[in-house]
């Protein structure tokens, strides 16, 4: 269970978030500080125990320069700074007493730390040297980071003789989880376990990333305080920054004790500029470490952290190579798809490979087409309007919960989302799902609780017990190599497409081209075929009328010549009315349709003198279209009808209208001979008859006029049939709308 703080705790929470780390004026009482000036040695400041410790009897604007005792340490230090090394580390002797000087600049003056020289050859740099060797040539050959981690977590503890030492790396969060570690049995072990971000304040990692050594020799230590306390160069506390004896804060002192560590050493590990982990050693009891002792850990550290940087950029290319290739393949495959969705959708393996996923989806407008382990439908499209309204164009989350509850429905399918936006106008994504991945996580105390509530000030937690958490609702995390491989990807799909988009654009302005040159065709050879046809068939008549006394057979020639004039001016007719379509300008207007049927049934009835049909016309409502066109629509359809029901004893003809959402339809049917619908998509096309024209007559014309006036108007026309038993026609029209280009509306 979590506990909550009381204000004053909470304030001392920001307070210990805020806390001058870097200028804490004091430091840890194994060594002395002074502070000079660099051309004159003129002493600036200068720890308490200065004279305890180097029996230096410096006072307050007195000289190195002027001490005998001093004289090798200031040769050394007017020949280090005349070759401008960032650091000073020297062993000198200081009349009666032996120290290792340290030293850096600042602009607050120079910093020199005083401490005891090494005990022994084996504790020098000289004496360590040969360790270092074995240690680059075993992690050289280490396999991957977890062995690299194990020898060097072997290795400090035999340098620096700490109970315990144990290597853990950074997540993005922050959280520290134990690599390795190599201990006597003194202290318990942390490995595998896990550190909460909190247990190391943001200041303090960025203070790891500057100074990257850092000992405690004690952490019962009193602080030796800085006299005076503010710098005679520009009156501020002293930038102990880059100092190796800088005191540390009361609550992390209060932290080691809670942890049962007497003294404590951090090696900072930088990968790539950033903190990727430390190298922690304790000890039960206070032990101090040498200033070249730490220099060889330091160099151990920084020789680790560019094998791990080499490891994981290797690690990163060959990951990154794998997922090209995948990438490479399956644009192969899109680029001979006919639309990059379906591709996608019959490549679903490497679509899905592609980021490593279980299932992906892709959302263009309304349509969703997805594969694999994924949401349902509607959840896919309002996680992309939901990415869409906030303007992500790359997304990338191991727990959709934590962002949408209601994810959590489908947790066990897709708990991680990477997302890639391909519209910058619509919320159009592709998207891959991972599902949730149970995990244990063996924590060193409640992460929940960091910090215990004392009554004066913020004390840190006491518990490091383990505290085991299982963690539910997050999929495994999206690697920087799997997200680039998505960025990647959308980035060849919208090539893709803006590609598709220019050749289809290229092929409409050429067929409207070429519709244009076929209408202007068909219109003239119409047009000069309808004379000819004329002529024929007036010519036959009259021949007929001029020999009455013909045989039968040229008479029946003559017949025939006459109706075959007369059915290819018909046709002529059809083609000329099918090419004009293109060329006529719409006037739309509302339409009475129950009056229109009744005039295209009155126009008919001369020939229909001697048949016995039974009309069933329903109440229809009205429409909107240009009237002469809907006739002529209306007209053929049930001429059609009449024609094919002409087998019956009594023909049925039924004409009935409907409102719907999406227009009003009109249906024409009969109880006449059908067709087979296996063969319903010739329907409507020009010259394609179902029937034999022995049986019935026709041009074969009528039906492809029909569905082009209709689609015209923006609507849509289809028929269904059972063979012997009938067909039925219906055609939709839009609803009043506002003129489309070409158009002319009416009222």
């Amino acid at each position: 269970m979590s506990e909550t703080l009381p204000p004053p705790a909470a304030l001392d929470l920001d307070a210990c978030a805020a806390e001058p780390i870097r200028i804490p004026g004091g430091i840890q009482p194994h060594g002395a500080l002074l502070v000079v000036d660099p051309q004159s040695f003129t002493r600036l400041q200068a720890s308490a125990n200065l004279a305890a410790i180097s029996g230096l009897p410096l006072g307050p604007g007195e000289s190195l320069a002027d001490l005998p005792e001093a004289l090798q340490l200031t040769s050394e230090l007017r020949r280090w700074l005349a070759n401008d090394d960032p650091q000073f580390l020297r062993t000198v002797t200081l009349g009666a007493f032996v120290l290792q000087v340290a030293g850096h600049v600042t602009p607050q003056g120079l910093v020199l730390e005083f401490e005891d020289p090494p005990r022994t050859e084996a504790e020098t740099l000289e004496g360590l040297y040969p360790r270092l060797r074995r240690f680059l040539d075993a992690i050289g050959q280490a396999g991957d980071v977890p062995a690299i981690a194990a020898a060097a977590v072997t290795e400090v503890r035999a340098i620096t003789g700490f109970n315990r030492v144990m290597l853990y790396s950074f997540d993005e969060k922050g959280d520290g989880t134990v690599l390795a570690e190599d201990r006597d049995g003194v202290l318990p072990s942390y490995l595998g376990q896990r550190f909460p971000a909190s247990d190391i304040p943001a200041q303090a990692r960025e203070l790891y990333r500057q100074n990257r050594i850092r000992l405690i020799a004690s952490a019962d230590y009193v602080p030796s305080p800085l006299e005076p306390a503010l710098s005679p160069v520009d009156g501020k506390p002293l930038d102990l920054s880059q100092a190796a004896l800088r005191s540390v804060s009361p609550v992390h002192l209060e932290y080691m004790r809670n942890m049962g560590t007497g003294s404590s050493m951090s090696i900072s590990l930088l990968v790539e500029g950033r903190l990727w982990g430390l190298i922690s050693g304790h000890s039960r009891a206070p032990r101090q470490v040498n200033a070249q002792v730490r220099t060889a850990c330091d160099i151990l550290g920084q020789v680790l952290s560019l094998q791990i940087e080499a490891r994981e950029q290797a690690q990163r290319t060959a990951e990154r190579l794998a997922l090209k290739q995948v990438e490479t393949e399956l644009l192969a495959k899109l680029a001979l798809a006919p639309g990059f969705e379906s591709g996608l959708v019959n490549n679903a393996e490497l679509w899905s490979a592609l980021t490593r996923a279980a299932g992906a989806a892709v959302v263009r407008g309304d349509k969703v087409l997805a594969v694999g382990l994924t949401p349902p439908p509607d959840e896919i499209r309002r996680i992309a309007g939901a990415l869409g309204e906030a303007g992500e164009e790359v997304a990338a989350l191991e727990s959709m919960a934590e962002a949408w509850p209601e994810a959590v429905a489908y947790a066990d399918r897709a708990s991680g989302l990477l997302a890639v936006s391909i519209s910058q106008l619509h919320s159009d994504y592709i998207l891959w799902f991972r599902p949730e991945v149970v995990r244990t996580i063996d924590w060193s105390g409640d992460p929940s609780k960091p910090v215990e509530p004392g009554t004066d000030r913020l004390h840190p937690r006491k518990s490091f017990e383990l505290w085991r958490e299982q963690v539910r609702l997050r999929s495994l995390p999206w690697s920087a190599a799997e997200i680039e491989s998505a960025e990647g990807f959308r980035s060849a799909i919208q090539s893709l497409v803006l590609r598709r988009a220019e050749e289809r654009a290229e092929l409409t302005t050429q067929l409207e081209a070429i519709n244009k040159e076929l209408e202007s065709f068909s219109y003239s050879i119409s047009h000069d075929l309808r004379a000819p046809f004329r002529h024929i068939v007036g010519y036959a008549e009259l021949l007929a009328d001029r020999e009455p006394d013909l045989d039968p057979k040229s008479r029946h020639y003559l017949q025939s010549i006459r109706e075959s004039g007369l059915s290819a001016g018909r046709l002529v007719d059809d083609l000329l009315n099918f090419s004009q379509l293109g060329r006529t300008t719409l006037a739309k207007d509302r339409i009475d349709m129950g009056k229109l049927i009744a005039e295209v049934r009155r126009s008919m009835e001369p020939d229909l003198q001697g048949r016995d049909i039974a009309w069933q016309v329903a109440p229809l409502p009205p429409a909107w279209g240009d009237t002469a066109m809907i006739r002529q629509v209306l007209q053929n359809l049930i001429q059609n009808a009449i024609k094919y029901s002409a087998p019956r004893e009594r023909p049925e003809i039924r004409v009935e209208g409907e409102e719907r959402p999406e227009g009003v339809s009109f249906t024409i049917s009969d109880n006449g001979v059908g067709f087979d619908m296996a063969y319903a998509h010739k329907l409507f096309g020009v010259f394609q008859r179902l029937h034999r024209t022995e049986e019935f007559e026709g041009t074969g014309i009528g039906l492809a006029l029909c569905k082009r006036i209709v689609e015209r108007h923006g609507g849509t026309i289809s028929a269904t049939s059972e063979l012997g038993r009938g067909a039925a026609f219906t055609f939709t029209l839009p609803r009043r709308e506002s003129a489309r280009k070409g158009d002319i509306t009416r009222g």
